[in-house]
């Protein structure tokens, strides 16, 4: 029950944040972004992208097939889904590379910090049918920003901490989707 509760509260604190923040504000650059799960390689759905004006960046998920709770979502530095080797082992949706971080802060902290990644997007809430609906707002973000780079769904949750486990203990890359230009 605790963990309904607290899915539920952040699924709407994001619907609230998404809608009520741009009452009167101007969508921009609406973009499509195809996911796909990195382990079968099928479409699970699509995430809408759109700026509002200056005011940061709302992802609007449309995904089914995932793992129903709490999920890391971040956007990360390279437009490439494709899997890597690292230290021998293969690491699905690797080639996207690490969280975006321009500044080079090498910190993993909240979506509306200014002093970590700003590929750190608030978590994906997946309800128990395993669909991802909710809206969730990054407002560090511009799109023009986050052209070509990959848009990640982990496996686990997000803590917005390097503590206890390095960014947010996610873990593995599930999903996967280029935000093209």
């Amino acid at each position: 029950m605790k963990k309904r509760l607290q899915y539920t509260l952040a699924g709407s604190i994001s619907l609230l944040l998404s809608t009520s923040c741009f009452a009167g504000h101007h969508q921009h650059h609406g973009k499509e972004v195809i996911m796909k799960n990195l382990e079968t390689g099928k479409i699970i759905g699509s995430v809408m992208v759109n700026s509002y004006d200056d005011d940061g960046v709302v992802f609007t998920p449309h995904l089914s097939g995932l793992t129903p709770g709490i999920h890391g979502f971040h956007v990360h530095q390279n437009g490439n889904c494709a899997s890597s080797m690292k230290n021998g082992k293969k690491v699905l949706g690797g080639a996207a590379g690490g969280h975006f971080d321009p500044e080079e802060t090498n910190a993993h902290r909240t979506p509306w910090s200014e002093k970590g990644h700003e590929g750190d997007l608030p978590v994906l809430y997946v309800d128990e049918q395993g669909n991802a609906t909710q809206p969730v707002f990054a407002p560090e973000l511009e799109i023009e920003d986050i052209e070509e780079r990959a848009l990640m769904i982990h496996a686990g949750g997000d803590n917005y901490s390097d503590s206890p486990k390095k960014l947010g203990g996610g873990g593995e890359r599930v999903a996967c989707g280029v935000i093209n230009k």
